[in-house]
């Protein structure tokens, strides 16, 4: 498959990545695949669920990004590939997959995927979503609450000994790279819009 368009979504957690991802993807349908990189979390099989819980998720080292370089490399040369599933309420992955088609446009989605050298050689759209840091862990909190099962103080500790910091190490040096930056995240529908409008000339071509 040639002239596939692979754009790159990071910023901080709870910053507005998925609601930017999914806009897109409600618009443009199945023109769009979406990647997302906590799919290749690391498995941590060997480990006790207490162990698993005091690992540093927000750190490069986290995922299995090799991996996903592997998957883009073959989503551009047209191929299906088997992308990992991982599951947040047991913090490892299962050892089940799903199966992703390529198609014109490739969304990659992460916190992180900006700080891969070999990852970030694929984007050809770097898009980076910034937004109050207060806005974003309250975000967080409401996910990780309802959605992933997780306690109101897990959630809290594990922000403060490992979110923040690696957001300021990692995340935020990573915005340089970006080519477009959208400020207060998913609420941008200008800069969606703009979004849109890019795919959509890459779509015609």
């Amino acid at each position: 498959m040639n002239d596939i368009m692979v754009i790159g979504i990071a910023g901080g957690t709870g910053s507005g990545k998925t609601t930017i991802t999914n806009q897109i993807k409600e618009r443009l349908g199945s023109e769009v695949t979406v990647v997302t990189h906590d799919n290749y979390y690391r498995a941590h099989h060997e480990m006790t669920y207490e162990e698993r819980t005091l690992l540093n998720y927000d750190h490069p080292d986290a995922y299995e990004t090799e991996l996903l370089v592997e998957h883009l490399a073959a989503l551009k040369r047209g191929e299906a590939v088997e992308v990992p599933v991982y599951d947040f309420s047991i913090y490892d992955r299962t050892d089940k997959t799903t199966t992703v088609e390529p198609s014109r446009v490739i969304i990659v989605e992460g916190i992180v995927i900006f700080a891969h050298p070999a990852l970030r050689d694929l984007l050809d759209v770097k898009v980076y979503v910034d937004c109050d840091a207060d806005v974003r862990i309250l975000r967080r909190l409401m996910r990780d609450v309802k959605e992933r099962g997780r306690s109101l103080d897990s959630v809290v500790n594990q922000y403060l000994s490992t979110v923040k910091p690696m957001h300021e190490a990692f995340v935020e040096p990573s915005k340089r790279y970006a080519d477009v930056i959208i400020p207060t995240g998913g609420q941008n529908l200008v800069a969606l819009d703009m979004l849109v409008d890019r795919i959509r000339t890459h779509l015609r071509q």
